[in-house]
């Protein structure tokens, strides 16, 4: 039998699977660069969404806390408003729109929240307003006083309820289910009822992004039609 040497000569790569390897591999590195770069891009973007979803969590848990504690004056302690008679100190007003000197919703609530190490307690009055925050966005404020009520005035001192903001929207239902842009208690158009619920819809605009929030409060206690 006849044993033969198998021998393999060794060659090194050529050119063309040099140039196919490099292109490889730099598509690597950029696919690789780009994705960490994302990343890094979108990071403060994701982190300012999350602050954006917190302040407006914060802000519409706090405005049911609100309404969930309203006080509302029944009859017969309540009787039809006559002339020149004092108003009702726990009265719902609500307005179409609001400027920075005009309240969107008045009313009265044993949510009172106090400030600057108070330790009075009672039923405050409590009045959502807006103040301007820079180009089309404004601030959400809440102004919370008790009794005896001081006549309303936007006060920058009061908290910041919401920022950046671009559109309230406040419905108010009646028994019915019937939604308005406006209320008044005290007003015959509304039969002196108070509302049975509170829609509020909130468009807050960061970074060119707008981002839509919206909750409805069901009032635990109702003053019904008096006609």
């Amino acid at each position: 039998m006849q044993i033969r040497d198998q021998k393999h000569s060794a060659h090194g790569f050529t050119l063309v699977e040099v140039l196919i390897a490099t292109l490889i591999f730099g598509i690597i590195v950029t696919t690789v660069f780009a994705s960490y770069r994302s990343v890094f891009v979108s990071a403060p973007i994701i982190e300012s969404n999350i602050n954006l979803y917190e302040m407006s969590g914060a802000c519409l848990g706090r405005i049911a806390l609100d309404l969930r504690s309203i006080c509302i004056t029944q009859p017969p302690a309540y009787r039809k408003p006559e002339f020149d008679a004092e108003p009702d100190p726990h009265r719902v007003v609500g307005t179409a729109e609001g400027t920075d000197s005009t309240p969107r919703l008045r009313f009265a609530s044993l949510a009172h929240l106090p400030l600057e190490q108070s330790s009075r307690e009672g039923v405050a009055q409590i009045v959502y307003y807006e103040t301007p925050a820079g180009e089309e966005v404004f601030q959400l404020r809440r102004a919370d006083n008790l009794y005896p009520y001081p006549p309303f005035e936007a006060d920058g001192r009061d908290p910041v309820l919401c920022d950046m903001v671009k559109k309230l929207e406040i419905r108010y239902f009646d028994q019915e289910g019937n939604d308005y842009e406006y209320w008044d208690s005290e007003s015959d158009e509304f039969d002196y009822a108070t509302p049975s619920a509170v829609n509020f819809l909130i468009e807050l605009v960061r970074n060119g992004t707008a981002s839509v929030f919206e909750t409805r409060v069901s009032l635990p206690v109702v003053r019904e039609s008096l006609e």
